[in-house]
């Protein structure tokens, strides 16, 4: 985990945002590069983390899982001209890779491919489309009769350090600076020094400018008031 943070909080940034599809959608019986294909040109995952804004796209660095997809699919038909660039990766975790590449050039992107499903059983609370198979793959049409519990689901995840995170900061800090700590007697009995709090707020609206990839003039002239 500490390597981790730190291939993804470079150059003064100390946050990542959580995005997931759970369950990742994907048909049983397709290759992941197939999978991957359908899934063009965007990312079939939410925000988790309160940014506000969900269609952000691009990121600074990423760490990207994908579990619960086989790795024996075949990648392409021997004798067929491959259908995309993923189908000619020799593995799954190749392909993986190049579609992380492919949607964001030039990020520092870091996949991971586990075959292990993640389990829903019970207590696990049963929400699921009847499109959904028991392993967690989507169906064409719904069942004819009642569709079986699902025991477990594919699932896409990744931490990224994004410019979406500027919003949360900046957002967060702009709360902060409307605080009067001198109203407050709870933080000086805490320990809490006025000059360390302005220090701590200074240092926040610092590492929201890390996360900002244009200028604006407005929101700039706003932090500064």
């Amino acid at each position: 985990m500490v390597h981790l943070a730190e291939s993804l909080t470079f150059s003064g940034r100390k946050v990542v945002a959580a995005w997931a599809s759970l369950p990742f959608p994907a048909h049983r019986g397709r290759s992941l590069p197939e999978i991957l294909c359908s899934h063009l040109p965007a990312v079939p995952w939410a925000l988790l983390s309160p940014c506000g804004e969900q269609n952000i796209s691009g990121c600074f660095a990423q760490s990207v899982v994908l579990r619960g997809i086989p790795k024996e699919n075949p990648i392409s038909c021997p004798g067929n001209p491959p259908a995309s660039p993923l189908h000619t990766c020799g593995s799954s975790e190749e392909a993986l890779q190049g579609y992380l590449d492919a949607l964001f050039p030039g990020v520092l992107s870091t996949s991971h491919l586990l075959e292990q499903p993640c389990p829903t059983r019970p207590p696990y609370p049963q929400f699921f489309s009847r499109l959904l198979t028991s392993q967690g793959f989507l169906l064409d049409r719904p069942p004819r009769y009642s569709s079986p519990a699902v025991e477990s689901i594919p699932v896409l995840a990744a931490l990224q350090s994004a410019p979406v995170l500027h919003q949360l900061l900046s957002g967060l800090s702009k709360d902060l600076q409307k605080l009067k700590v001198r109203r407050w007697p709870s933080f000086f009995t805490a320990g809490v020094e006025e000059e360390e709090f302005h220090e701590a707020l200074e240092e926040l609206r610092t590492l929201a400018q890390c996360y900002k990839t244009g200028f604006d003039e407005s929101e700039d002239e706003a932090d500064s008031d």
